[in-house]
């Protein structure tokens, strides 16, 4: 790749600016990765959230099943949550999985999205299809897009971006998604770091690991 190539990737639109461009709400996180961006790319892809273990990571989960806990009801979980299932899906999406794929760029960015209630105690989901979730704008709901994006990096490096978008519908759904953004914010960030680190993980674990630095930053504008 020489680089012209390399410019033109890293300048690039991002999908995610097409399905959220105009948003309240954020939380970035990223990882260095000593491997291509095409090994990056696939190891993102086959990332199951369900397998990963950490005592941070669990301690967010439990917190968020307790709602249920109280009423006696399992939290709704499906037998997987790889990152693949919601591009592959070909039709066949399952009717309890309110997240849906948004875009798809090979080698550099996956994108998807969701409408809900998640102030409350138990999220109240509003099934959506991909080519609506841009235009929608019923009231009452927040519009949450996330991204992973992968940059190169040198020429043995790559950059991996998990970044979390939120939009709501209207005033009042803005000021109870604050609140509920103020309490949740860092929880949301160790979930993106530990996925982020699970991709370096599965990447690096075949090679003897370089050098890594972690990044993040923040941004809940008012």
């Amino acid at each position: 790749m020489n680089a012209d190539t390399t410019m033109d990737t890293v300048t690039a639109p991002l999908l995610l600016d097409q399905a959220l461009p105009d948003f309240r709400f954020t939380r970035l996180e990223c990882v260095m990765i000593t491997a291509p961006p095409s090994a990056v790319y696939e190891a993102t892809r086959e990332l199951d959230l369900l397998t990963i273990h950490a005592p941070l990571f669990d301690a967010v989960m439990w917190v968020r099943g307790m709602p249920y806990r109280l009423r006696s009801r399992p939290m709704p979980t499906p037998p997987t949550m790889r990152v693949a299932d919601l591009f592959d899906v070909a039709g066949k999406r399952d009717q309890d999985q309110p997240w849906v794929a948004l875009g798809e760029s090979p080698r550099r960015e996956l994108v998807f999205g969701a409408v809900g209630k998640v102030w409350k105690p138990a999220i109240e989901w509003h099934r959506i299809e991909p080519e609506a979730f841009a235009a929608f704008d019923e009231p009452g709901w927040a519009k949450m897009a996330a991204a992973f994006t992968i940059h190169p990096y040198g020429t043995q490096r790559s950059l991996l971006v998990y970044e979390a978008r939120t939009v709501c519908t209207d005033p009042a759904s803005t000021a109870r998604f604050g609140r509920y953004w103020t309490l949740v914010s860092p929880g949301v960030g160790i979930v993106l770091r530990t996925a982020l680190r699970s991709v370096r993980t599965a990447v690096e674990h075949r090679d003897k690991p370089g050098p890594v630095r972690v990044e993040s930053a923040e941004r809940d504008e008012t």
